[in-house]
Parts: structure tokens; C-alpha cells; sequence
């Protein structure tokens, strides 16, 4: 994997070529890598992927954390768990009259690793009459793990006559969803859990008892026993044996202040996933350095405030200080903090950071999720940002809202920037589209023309150099009028703004909303007029006539068609058929998405064979969850 980090800061490297004062470079793990190469001036800050701390929203669970890299704890099956059970995050409690309490230093004798001390099972555990009639324990591991064995025993000079001969295992992963859907449950006065059972016996007459266990998560593991019907029983040591990776595991990042409001622009990542594992990495960006609201219970009904009893907002700290009845819960904050974003594909190696607009706090997630035998291993976290940003806010928005599938549209997309000092003012607009463009007919600053230029125009959308926005221009409204083709409902044109005399700054987002109050939508999404046309839209063969003589002219045809609102899984392939609707062989097949595409045909079948003149038939089918849909056009071979 160290390869992997070596290219990606190579990438970045090339990517900042020239210095620039404003550009910090942030990177968490990856401790043992050296600096990024980057121009003098950029600033480098390295940060731990241990120094995470709960006072500053950050958190990791079930994981095995170096300075180079987090992945998921794995189980040695050979090591007993029970006696390390603390230490790894996890607790045992044991059930009294008055519920599921700690366990107690008698219970710890199940787990103390001496063969010689004891738990006895004589009824002890009942207290005056009230009380359990069963020893019922259960072993929270903290978070989900493969238990693959348990075992238990007595003492070797009491195995004819203390074995348990009645007992129950069960397991539960924990999963609040789930409550009062399990099987079996156990508790006194509302303190209950449920499980699964995985092991009963009623009546049992081996002193070694080893049980093996389904492969499943387990959060927790209950134990019960009752009395034996005659004599007592003991457990010398009760052992609990796991295997593997653990099923989930999770990595917050405290909350990270960039000193200020930032433009945010490319993250990148070193990380590797074995086959049937995958690491789910998100983001999130804030104006505070909090991204949750604190509720406290009144007593006044259902009422509940944000407040603490002297009437300040309540926070992390002032929360925890609370009486538990007091407490009414947490809540992300989505006035000053943006959502999770949706995880990135990791196999990308980069993608720009997920904000809306200049944030002064970001903060990120990495979710493991393993198998037995497959984990993940994200080595370290690296994104850069811009400071100060070149507008503080640059409001957006596109009309129409609404556009026939596959057909030309003109698009007007509104912008309006927010000014303020020391903002360091643009002179480029990035807009993209679905598809490469038609043309820019216009830009308009406060409805006059001015002269731009189109600096680039392509697939993913294109950007034009316009007069230079700065402070004067605080407020006024910009528009782009373009033509462009929509294939898909929701298609989203999203834009940025940059200086192209600072091309090493972050190219900062745009935020929509709403610029012209006359303006439906406040949105860069566009939907479908026509939402229910077909998946296959206009489909052309250029030439309609070819000839494959390999003399140079009209070798091969082109296939040219729309795919139109295509979701879910599907699959595209182009067909090849006879006129007596025969199917000869495959020209194209691949992934379906919306969007134009074109493929070409040299008159061969899948052999490589020229087939022999004649008329054909090429037909377009999408492999939908609503079944195969299709449209074709005939095509003459000659030579």
C-alpha cells in the first residue's frame, strides 16, 4: 500500500505547481510518509489518527489504530476473551432483583484464568426469598465480533458429580431495530433484553462443555443456568473464544478547524479493501466547531429545550453534566453543519470534499465492514483548502428546472456572489453538464452583455474566463446562457469559481439558492418534462449504408444513441440481427447510464467473420429491473 501513498502524493504534487500563500494541505495518519511535495508557501499540517478525543467529537470503535493506518480488530482464535472483556471496551453484568447490574467479584471467578476458584451454582444468587431463580449473565463485548466457541467446565476433581446439567446460550447483535423481535428475553422491571438461542440443554451430563457458535455478529452473549434438580453445580472458568475481523468498525475524526472560513477542495486517501470487505468514507463540513444540538427534559409534559436551567444553549460538556432523566437526547445540528455526505468510491483515489459553500470546521468518518476472513485498511486522509476563499458565498441557481429528455435546451444559470474584505474575487466559472455542450450563447453582469471566453468544453461540462468579480461587484447578478442536453431526471449542474491568476487555489464551490426571487426552483437539479419517455431515446447509424472493404471509406457504422433516466442496475447491448429476426452476434454490451453514448460496428460477428452483404438489423436493449427495452434500425452491408 505504500506504493499507493507515494502516487497519490505525486498527484497532488503535480496538481499545486506554483506557489500560493492561502493553500493549507491537512493530512491525517500516514504518519511514517514524508511531506507531500508543494510549492514554498503551502502550508503542511499533519494530524494523528490517534489523537482523537471525545471532548472534540471524535471516536473509534473496534478498531486496531497505528500511527500509519486504521483497520479493523481482528481475533486470535486462540486467545480467551472473557478475562479481557474490560479492557477491550466491553462488560459483563449480572441479573438481581433489581435488574441487570455489574458483575459482582464472584462472578469475576468464571473469568479470573485460575482453574482452582469457582463459581458455585447453589442458589446463592436469590437473596431472602426474592430474587432470580436463574444465574443469568450476559457478556457485552462492547461492539460486534464473531464469537466462533465457548467453554466451561469445573474443577477436574468434581467433574463426575458439578457439571451444569441445564443451561441456555444466546446471542443478540445488538441492533436497536430489533428489540421484542428476538426469541427469548431476560430482565426485571423494564431493564430487558432480548436474544436468539443458539444452545439449550435440559439435560446435560458432560463436565467439559464446548460449543461452537453461528457465524453471526454478537454484541452480547447470555448465560443462563438454573439450579441443578440434584446437588449444585460450578464453573471452574467460563471461556469465549472469537475469530477474524471484527464485523463493523467505525472512525470519527475530532472536528477539525481550518482557522477560518475555507474553500474546500480536493480530498484524497490511501486505501486498500480485500475481497468482501469495503471502507465507507464521508465527510461533513460546519460553521461551529459543534455539528450536534443538546436536548434537556423539562417535566413538563413532553417538552423538551435546548437550553440548560440558567438559559444558555446547552453543549457537549454541559450535557454530560445532566441527570440521565434530564437528558433528551442528541441531534445533528443542521442549521450551522451540513450532512454526512454519501460515502466516496474509494477505488478513485480522489474527489473533491463535499461542502456546500466556505466552511471554518470539517470532519470525517471512515466505516469498516468486514468478514470473517476480509478487512480494510485506510492508511491516511489528505485534503486541501484555500484561505481566504474567493467569495464568502456565491449563490446559484439554473432555469428552466424542467427539460425534454435527449433534446437540446437552453439553460440560463444564475449567479450571485457574496463579497466581503480580504475575499480574493474570481474570474472563472466552471459549470457541469451531462453531456459536452452546444455552445454558450451569453454571460450577463445586471442584465448587460459582457465579452467572455470558453476556456474548456468537453464531456463533464465546460468554464469561461469573464470580467474579474471582486468586492464592487458585491451582490450583482451574473447569468450564463448555454445549451445542453438532460438524459436522466435530476441531473445536477454543479459549478464552481476560481482565479485563474491563483491556479493553485481551491476552486470554490457554489451554493444553491435562491438568486432571482422570479425564479422557481432555487436549484441546480433539472428534472424530466417528459419523465415516462422511453429508456432508449434517438438512435442513429451513421452510415446507414457501409462498406467494410478496408478501403479507408465507410469502414464501419456508427451507433449513436440516448439512454434516458436510466436507474438501478442495468445493462446495455447492441445486437446484431437477421430481417427473419435471428440474433447473429453482440456489437457492444456494458454498464447502462444515462447519457449519449456511440459504439461501432465493422460488419464482423463476435468471430471476427465479415459477414456477407445483405441488410441487418442493430438493436439497442436495456436490461432493466422493468424488464428489456429496446429500439432498432436497419442497416445495409455492401462491398
Amino acid at each position: 500500500m505504500k506504493n499507493k501513498y507515494h502516487i497519490f502524493a505525486l498527484l497532488l504534487a503535480m496538481w499545486y505547481c506554483s506557489s500560493s500563500a492561502a493553500l493549507t494541505v491537512y493530512r491525517i495518519g500516514g504518519a511514517t510518509l514524508p511531506p507531500p511535495d508543494l510549492p514554498v508557501g503551502t502550508e503542511f499540517v499533519q494530524l494523528q489518527w490517534e489523537d482523537i478525543e471525545s471532548a472534540q467529537h471524535g471516536k473509534a470503535e473496534q478498531l486496531a489504530i497505528t500511527p500509519d493506518l486504521l483497520e479493523p480488530e481482528q481475533l486470535d482464535p486462540s486467545v480467551n476473551l472473557t478475562p479481557r472483556l474490560k479492557e477491550r471496551g466491553g462488560r459483563v453484568q449480572t441479573l438481581r432483583w433489581t435488574g441487570w447490574e455489574p458483575s459482582s467479584k464472584g462472578d469475576a471467578l468464571l473469568w479470573d484464568e485460575d482453574p482452582e476458584t469457582v463459581f458455585l451454582g447453589d442458589g446463592s444468587w436469590t437473596t431472602s426469598g426474592i430474587g432470580v431463580s436463574n444465574k443469568s449473565l450476559i457478556f457485552d463485548f462492547g461492539g460486534n465480533f464473531t464469537v466462533e466457541r465457548i467453554r466451561f467446565f469445573p474443577r477436574d476433581r468434581f467433574a463426575e458429580d458439578r457439571f451444569v446439567q441445564r443451561f441456555i446460550i444466546a446471542v443478540s447483535d445488538g441492533d436497536p431495530l430489533k428489540e421484542g423481535t428476538r426469541e427469548y428475553s431476560k430482565g426485571q422491571r423494564g431493564d430487558v433484553f432480548d436474544f436468539d438461542i443458539v444452545h439449550e440443554a435440559t439435560e446435560n451430563t458432560n463436565s467439559f462443555v464446548e460449543l461452537d457458535l453461528p457465524s453471526v455478529p454478537v454484541r452480547r452473549m447470555l448465560f443462563e443456568a438454573p439450579e441443578n434438580t440434584q446437588g449444585i453445580w460450578e464453573i471452574a472458568e467460563f471461556e469465549i473464544y472469537g475469530k477474524g475481523f471484527t464485523p463493523a468498525a467505525s472512525y470519527v475524526s475530532n472536528v477539525i478547524d481550518l482557522g477560518g472560513s475555507a474553500a474546500l477542495g480536493e480530498l484524497s486517501w490511501g486505501a486498500e479493501a480485500e475481497q468482501g470487505a469495503r471502507i465507507e468514507l464521508s465527510m461533513r463540513a460546519g460553521d461551529d466547531d459543534d455539528p450536534n444540538t443538546y436536548w434537556r427534559n423539562t417535566f413538563r409534559g413532553d417538552e423538551r429545550t435546548l437550553l440548560d436551567t440558567r438559559g444558555r444553549v446547552m453543549t457537549l460538556r454541559s450535557y454530560n453534566r445532566l441527570e440521565t432523566a434530564q437528558q433528551a437526547g442528541i441531534t445533528p445540528d443542521t442549521e450551522n453543519w451540513e450532512g454526512w455526505s454519501t460515502p466516496y468510491d474509494l477505488q478513485g483515489g480522489s474527489a473533491a470534499m463535499q461542502g456546500e459553500k466556505p466552511r471554518q470546521f470539517v470532519q470525517f468518518r471512515a466505516d469498516f465492514l468486514s468478514t470473517v476472513e476480509a478487512g480494510g485498511r485506510l492508511g491516511y486522509v489528505q485534503f486541501a483548502v484555500s484561505q481566504p476563499p474567493v467569495a464568502t458565498l456565491v449563490s446559484a441557481e439554473i432555469t428552466p428546472t424542467l427539460a425534454p429528455s435527449g433534446e437540446v435546451t437552453q439553460f440560463t444559470y444564475l449567479l450571485m456572489p457574496k463579497m466581503q474584505a480580504g475575499d480574493l474575487g474570481f474570474d472563472t466559472i466552471e459549470i457541469d453538464t451531462p453531456t459536452a455542450i452546444e455552445g454558450v450563447e451569453a454571460v450577463r453582469f445586471s442584465g448587460e452583455e459582457v465579452a467572455f471566453e470558453l476556456t474548456r468544453g468537453d464531456e463533464r461540462g465546460f468554464a469561461i474566463a469573464i470580467p474579474r468579480v471582486d468586492q464592487a461587484r458585491d451582490g450583482e447578478l451574473i447569468e450564463v446562457v448555454f445549451s445542453s442536453s438532460v438524459f436522466r431526471f435530476g441531473t445536477l449542474f454543479s459549478g464552481r469559481v476560481y482565479d485563474s491568476e491563483r491556479p493553485l487555489e481551491v476552486r470554490q464551490v457554489v451554493t444553491a439558492g435562491e438568486v432571482d426571487e422570479l425564479i422557481e426552483g432555487n436549484t441546480l437539479s433539472v428534472g424530466l418534462s417528459n419523465i415516462n419517455a422511453d429508456i432508449v431515446g434517438a438512435l442513429k447509424l451513421v452510415p446507414a449504408v457501409f462498406t467494410p472493404n478496408g478501403d479507408g471509406i465507410n469502414d464501419q457504422v456508427r451507433v449513436e444513441y440516448n439512454l434516458v433516466n436510466v436507474a438501478g442496475s442495468a445493462e446495455v447491448a447492441i445486437a446484431l440481427y437477421d430481417l427473419r429476426g435471428g440474433r447473429i452476434s453482440e456489437v457492444f454490451r456494458g454498464p447502462a447510464t444515462s447519457g449519449h453514448f456511440q459504439s461501432f460496428w465493422d460488419g464482423r460477428d463476435q468471430a471476427g467473420t465479415l459477414l456477407y452483404p445483405g441488410i441487418y438489423i442493430l438493436r439497442v436493449e436495456v436490461d432493466t429491473d422493468r424488464g428489456i427495452q429496446a429500439r432498432e434500425r436497419v442497416v445495409s452491408l455492401a462491398y
